[in-house]
């Protein structure tokens, strides 16, 4: 399960599919212009969800 930390305050949170109930895994999203977004992907189901944020920052999963 991807588990997301803020590099801020420390918080963290696990994530999963609402749709199949599924622990979601951490993924990057390969943009045409050569820029790399951490990304939350169902394995199950193919979903995909931009990483959370906390502090005004994007939370990062430590695979």
């Amino acid at each position: 399960m991807a588990t997301y930390t803020c590099d801020k305050c420390d918080m963290s949170v696990d994530i999963s599919c609402a749709k199949c109930n599924k622990p979601l895994s951490d993924d990057v999203l390969h943009l045409e212009n050569g820029q790399d977004i951490q990304i939350a992907i169902c394995d199950e189901c193919k979903g995909k969800v931009k990483s959370p944020q906390c502090c005004g920052e994007d939370m990062v999963c430590q695979v």
